[in-house]
């Protein structure tokens, strides 16, 4: 499993880049790899400059906006979608103001986290947690109760 994440900022918060480094670390255990492009902060269409060409590097990846009007995921259902996936996700999370359009239109799955607004950094921890336990679910961890 190949995952990206691009994602607007670096994260301020201690307890929160803590957090983060410690489920990217269990995600990267046994294998898998895991690769974090932090852009500057630099406002919705610099930023998405900014994204546009990352994504140029990733031409036969999928790509995964993370958007208030993207689709909703139980864990088991994003875990069975990565599942099937046979190529490598990069996913995209803007900063404060949002994504740009063309963006959005790059995407081949625009992604919610949930009806709720998140500010940037929660919205990477949430999105990284998502990523470890789906992973976890996919080879049959227990992290993961149901």
């Amino acid at each position: 499993m190949l995952l990206k994440l691009i994602a607007v900022g670096r994260l301020k918060d201690r307890a929160l880049a803590g957090k983060c480094a410690d489920y990217i670390r269990r995600l990267t255990g046994g294998g898998r790899k895991f690769e974090l492009v932090e852009l500057p902060d630099s406002g919705v269409e610099s930023e998405g400059d900014a994204m546009l060409r990352e994504l140029d590097r990733e031409r036969h990846s999928a790509i995964v906006v993370l958007t208030e009007e993207g689709r909703e995921f139980s864990s088991l259902e994003l875990a069975q979608w990565l599942r099937k996936l046979d190529r490598k996700a990069v996913f995209i999370i803007g900063g404060p103001f949002g994504i740009a359009p063309a963006v959005k239109r790059r995407a081949d799955l625009l992604w919610s986290l949930s009806r709720l607004t998140f500010p940037h950094e929660i919205a990477r921890l949430l999105c990284v947690e998502q990523l470890y336990r789906a992973a976890d679910i996919a080879r049959g961890g227990s992290y993961h109760h149901q």
